[in-house]
Order: structure tokens, then sequence, then C-alpha cells
């Protein structure tokens, strides 16, 4: 059932926006995917929840479509790679829809936020690995490796921290319940619970995520010394100075976020391919975007250090 809202000029009762409810906030979304990707993945939300699929079927289905997108980019022929290409923008649909649908279900679960995060991983190992398969085809040496392999840890370093930081900003505008915060401590205590006989599969992928989660935190030391002040003060329930200021502070930080996340590498995947020059994707996402992962990372920091001096004055 929908939630409602009392309209206050005259009391009748009405409907929220469905497409607004389906976003994590306009802070953190990219133009492309309000434009572009948001109102597909909600109409594929809306169906599936009508015929009662869940969010992690749709995750499921997303990655099997990523990988397909992948191997096709092995092929040295522009009309298959642009069926590849075609398959990886409704990859992208689904994983929108997933999160989508969670959110207008309500049907959110840490499992499910584990597997949404880890699809676009699936999605572009198998599109870096066709990537140097072709190459090599063309004539490449196995060097070529080398650069695909540090372009995939390039791109998972970048999509962590740009999740994370976006969680982050979540949590202080929309606090705990609107975001997907996770802290290695918490998830530690979890994990000491659960019982490799009784809970393997759980044990076993929570042990992937703590160690995805302490890499996050590892990377970000003045924003975990905010965070835990921030807890320490304040709890769940932040004051309304705070939330005002760090997010016009960090909200320009989004940006970069975005930049290094699906949409601008894709757009330029796409156009190595086009040109049939797809070793720059490597040198794209090893000399171009990992100097913006950098500056990145330097800013968020920095806005960190400045409230978390703010808090202990």
């Amino acid at each position: 059932m929908e939630d409602t809202l009392v309209d206050n000029k005259n009391g009748e009762v009405a409907k929220p926006d469905r497409f607004e409810a389906s976003l994590k906030s306009n802070d953190t979304e990219e133009r492309i995917d309000i434009w572009f990707y948001r109102p597909i993945g909600l109409r594929i939300a809306t169906v599936c929840a009508k015929l009662g699929i869940t969010p992690n079927a749709v995750t499921i289905t997303s990655i099997f479509f990523g990988v397909a997108a992948g191997i096709l980019f092995y092929y040295p022929v522009l009309w298959v790679n642009v069926i590849g290409m075609l398959l990886l923008v409704f990859a992208n649909s689904l994983d929108s829809a997933d999160g989508q649908l969670a959110r207008l279900t309500n049907n959110k679960s840490r499992f499910g936020r584990i597997l949404d995060g880890f699809a676009g991983d699936f999605w572009f190992a198998a599109i870096h690995i066709a990537l140097c398969l072709r190459l090599m085809d063309a004539g490449w040496s196995t060097w070529i490796w080398v650069p695909g392999v540090l372009a995939g840890i390039s791109h998972v370093f970048q999509s962590a921290m740009a999740d994370y930081y976006r969680n982050v900003h979540l949590y202080f505008i929309k606090g705990k319940a609107g975001s997907e915060l996770d802290n290695s401590a918490d998830l530690q205590r979890e994990y000491d619970r659960l019982s490799w006989s009784r809970h393997f599969f759980d044990k076993f992928v929570l042990n992937g995520y703590l160690g995805y989660t302490r890499m996050q935190e590892r990377l970000s030391p003045n924003l975990q010394r905010l965070l835990n002040e921030v807890k320490a003060r304040f709890k769940d329930d932040l004051p309304t100075g705070l939330v005002t200021a760090f997010r016009a502070m960090n909200k320009p930080l989004m940006k970069y976020t975005n930049i290094v996340q699906f949409n601008t590498r894709v757009i330029f995947l796409f156009l190595w391919l086009f040109i049939d020059q797809v070793w720059l994707y490597f040198v794209f996402d090893i000399f171009v975007l990992n100097p913006i992962l950098v500056y990145m990372c330097r800013r968020q920091e920095k806005v960190s250090k400045h409230f978390y001096h703010q808090l202990i004055q």
C-alpha cells in the first residue's frame, strides 16, 4: 500500500510522488540517471512490484545482462558491440530498478545492498577480460593484462569510495534510516555471532563485505573520526545546524562520486569501442579516473576534518 500525505491547504489526502520516493536523494543523483535510468528503472520496478519480483532477483538478472554485454565487447565487430552497449544500458537500468523497487516496497536488506554493490564488479570484470582477450587477438602481448588488471583494481576502489561517500552524505541529511552506511565494528559483532556450521553462506558473504568496509574506512581516517564523534554526541538524531552546514559544504563533492561511477566510464568505453581503440579504456581508468578518486578522497577528508574540529572545540 502506498503511503499517503495530507495536503495542509484543503485537508485532502494526496499520494506522494512515486518517482521522488524511489530516489535516494536529489543531492546524490546524477543528471543522466534522473533523466534516463531512473524513469526506466521506476517503470521496471512498478512492474516487478505488481508481479511480486524481489529486488534481489532484479539484481541477479542485471548481472547476467552485464556479463553478456562484456562478452560481446570481445568481438571487434561494431554491430555486435552495439548490442553489447544496449545490454549494458539495460543492465544498469535493472540496477537502478532494484534499488527503486526496494525503496518503494520497503524490501531492503543488507544482503541486497551487498549484492547490488558487487553487481557492477561482475559486469566490469567481464568487460576487462573481454577487452584484454580482444587486444591479444589483435596482436598485443600478454602484457596487456597488466593495465587491464590495474584498471580493474582501480575500478573497485573508485566505486567503493564513491558509494561510501554518497552514503555518508545521505546519513547526514537523512539519518541512519535514509542511508546504507555500515561500519566495521558493527559488522564484526554480527560476523562473530554467526556460526560457520549453521550460517556458512551468510558468514561467507559478510566476511567479504567486512573486508570491503574496512578498506573504505582505512582510506578515510578523518571521516572516521568525524563519524565516531557525531555518533557519540548525537546518536542518530543530528542537530539541524550540523546537517545544514555539512550538506552545503559536502554537496559539491557528490559530482566527483558520480564521475568515477558508471555513466562517465561507460560513455568513454562506448567511444573507444566505436573507434576500435579499446586500450584507451584502461588508460582512461588509470590516468584520468584515479586522479579524480585521489582528489575526491582528499576533498572529503578536508571536509571531515573541518567538522570534526568544530565539534571538539
